[in-house]
């Protein structure tokens, strides 16, 4: 799992480096969907990812946002947002990081997880077994117990039924929690929860590859995630995560 983490922890630094060098310049659009846009930099940043890793796992597999999957038939399947928080990095919003998980192909056993934030240069890593770290640094979840004290991130999702489903959910949270948030990165969300910025995560509609990483880094921190399959979209899974003591699953 070392050899795994230093690849990917490269991987998602030399991705980060050219996105951010792409930060507030002017982009080319490959789609420019309803609630989502889709950049031509976030599959450069794929290939990039997915040359790095294959050039010392061959035989692995590769699912990434852009391009499905991969690689080989190996035993070993690697997780791949290029840009996690695409519509924020479109509009100069400098929240956004690359998300790398890998995991093995039959027991779906998540192994190892990175999440970079280049803006901020801030790296979380974590292996199965061990503590994530934030810069090389151990940290935990938050001890926060109780609603009145929760800083709560709610994501929206990309359709009519979804958002309408998150309405109804954020209404019960907001009147309970300290403060809500809504933020754009999913991976970043969970990455705070991991070191006790945030305590907890709820989106209706959310793909493996937004919250991979971040799901190995809140389990190991101490924290939970529940994920069940989407009631909008087939494919994609609702999502709570959470510092483990907070009752969030009362308002869901």
């Amino acid at each position: 799992m070392n050899e795994l983490l230093a690849t990917a922890t490269e991987a998602a630094h030399a991705a980060g480096k050219m996105i951010k060098e792409n930060f507030g310049s002017e982009l080319t659009v490959n789609e420019m969907q309803r609630h989502d846009i889709k950049l031509e930099l976030d599959v450069r940043s794929q290939k990039l990812i997915t040359d790095m890793i294959l050039a010392r796992f061959p035989d692995h597999a590769i699912l990434g946002e852009e391009g499905g999957e991969t690689g080989g038939n190996g035993d070993i399947e690697w997780i791949v947002d290029p840009i996690d928080g695409t519509v924020n990095f479109f509009f100069g919003i400098p929240h956004y990081c690359v998300s790398i998980a890998a995991r093995k192909r039959d027991s779906k056993d998540l192994l190892i997880g990175v999440i970079f934030d280049p803006n901020q240069n801030e790296t979380w890593t974590v292996m199965r077994g061990e503590k994530p770290k934030l810069n090389g640094k151990t940290v935990t979840v938050s001890d926060r117990a109780t609603m009145p004290e929760a800083v709560v991130t709610v994501g929206f999702s990309k359709s009519k039924e979804a958002l309408d489903l998150g309405f109804e959910r954020y209404k019960r949270i907001a009147y309970e929690v300290r403060k809500t948030r809504m933020l754009g990165s999913a991976a970043l969300a969970m990455a705070y929860i991991a070191c006790g910025r945030l305590d907890a995560y709820v989106e209706e509609q959310i793909s493996l590859w937004d919250i991979a990483a971040g799901q190995l880094m809140i389990e190991e921190g101490g924290g939970q995630t529940m994920l069940r399959p989407s009631t909008t979209k087939p494919g994609t899974m609702f999502i709570c995560a959470w510092n483990g003591k907070l009752p969030i699953q009362d308002y869901l």
